[in-house]
């Protein structure tokens, strides 16, 4: 039985991919072993978000042919996809797939040349198929692939090709397979979430779809993964409200609370659009987490710009933000800009906005102190006696509990937080 190992960068949706690869693999006979051991073939799932993350690609790389030389090292994903002639000319690497090689890959695994389709032509969402997952309590789903934005400071259009959704029923199908396996929480997750189902046949939307979940009632928790924020309707956010099993959790992805900076980025609301939206959201979920991403330093952006930013940021109830400086990325508008900023600037700017999240989520875990959260226990640690799990409200939470618990929803009362989640103690099981 040949070993295989993979590694993943990057966002949820690489992150369901090689599960997705993973299942597959296993079906065909090869054993999956931790990236870290000896393997027989390495699968590098690359992400291209920042230079950053394409460097990290081509030193897995190098790390793999290290610990195994007559190993088989593949290089797949978003990097692999944009920048195939970069990957070619490393020594240490045997083979480039492109993303929608991802479908094939226990058959192109051994045997193929590079071969990276053309994503752009790409029309039809494949959903690849996944009944496990290694978390074995919450599982990603992916149902949407590709995005038709073209944000100036970003690649993923030209990694993913155009927005393309699975069909509802192909998802719901998903769905019951996971929550047959035991899966009690199914996150939705896509490059372009808000734009689900708009190019089906019989054109629908992600409220359509998770109404349609919610009126199954298939598991007890889902989860939707980053939505823009125009995109985020009335509807969703009252359905999201009266629901049993949807968790009060959005993530949004600002990137900036300057008009003229949301302007240059290619992005189709301004700050108050923004600002409305949050006070919605607060007002039909008063205890939801809201998270947001954020770029910091980008091109042109000015002392005043920025400052709009951290007065937004200030103003807003944020339970956490991402914070990203601003990284430059050949074969974007934004690459071309005038008026790059130091890097020493960026990092300064950066450095600020990771403060403000840092008090932010402080202040939101703060105020669970003396509630009850639902708790999905995701693990038991024997030297401790504690169990470990994730809130409804996306909050980590210890207790003091016993291996049973695991894969179970159990209500803590909260007594105690640190920087990095909550502590409590269990008040009852709840067996679902």
């Amino acid at each position: 039985m040949k070993r295989v190992a993979i590694s993943t960068l990057g966002c949820k949706t690489n992150q369901f991919e090689s599960a997705a690869m993973t299942e597959q693999l296993q079906a065909a006979g090869y054993q999956i072993v931790p990236f870290t051991e000896p393997s027989d073939i390495y699968i590098i799932n690359s992400c291209t978000v920042t230079a950053r993350t394409d460097a990290e690609t081509r030193r897995l790389i190098r790390r793999a042919r290290r610990m195994n030389p007559d190993s088989r090292i593949i290089a797949t994903g978003c990097y692999a996809q944009v920048a195939p002639g970069d990957l070619e000319k490393m020594p240490e690497l045997d083979c480039i797939l492109g993303n929608q090689e991802k479908q094939d890959i226990a058959t192109l695994l051994e045997s193929s040349p590079n071969s990276v389709s053309d994503i752009a032509a790409i029309s039809r969402a494949e959903q690849l198929k996944l009944t496990s997952f290694a978390e074995h309590t919450r599982a990603f789903l992916q149902i949407q692939n590709g995005c038709n934005s073209f944000c100036s400071y970003c690649i993923v259009p030209y990694a993913r090709g155009r927005s393309r959704s699975v069909t509802t029923e192909d998802i719901l199908q998903g769905i019951r397979d996971l929550a047959a396996n035991g899966f009690k929480e199914i996150v939705l997750t896509g490059i372009h979430l808000g734009a689900y189902g708009l190019e089906l046949p019989s054109p629908t939307s992600l409220t359509s779809l998770v109404r349609r979940i919610d009126a199954e009632a298939i598991v007890p928790r889902l989860r939707i993964g980053s939505v823009e924020p125009n995109e985020v309707s009335e509807e969703l956010l009252e359905l999201m409200a009266t629901s049993e099993m949807i968790c009060p959790h959005l993530h949004l992805p600002l990137q900036s609370g300057s008009d003229s900076v949301l302007k240059r980025m290619g992005r189709h609301y301004t700050a108050d659009f923004f600002r409305k939206l949050i006070g919605k959201i607060s007002a039909a979920m008063p205890d939801a987490f809201i998270g947001a991403d954020v770029i910091a330093g980008f091109p042109g952006e000015t002392e005043e710009e920025f400052e709009e930013t951290v007065r937004l940021l200030e103003e807003l109830p944020f339970s956490d933000l991402h914070v990203f400086p601003y990284s430059r990325r050949p074969g974007t508008k934004a690459a071309d800009m005038p008026g790059h900023l130091p890097a020493h600037v960026i990092t300064e700017r950066a450095a600020r906005l990771r403060s403000i999240a840092a008090a932010k989520k402080t202040y939101f875990l703060e105020r669970c102190i003396g509630k009850e959260l639902n708790v999905l226990v995701q693990g038991y640690n024997e030297k401790s006696g504690k169990c470990r799990g994730l809130s409804r409200t996306y909050v980590a939470v210890s207790f003091p509990g016993d291996i049973t618990q695991v894969n179970m929803e159990v209500n803590v009362i909260i007594n105690e937080c640190t920087k990095d989640g909550c502590h409590g103690v269990a008040n009852r099981t709840n067996r679902t």
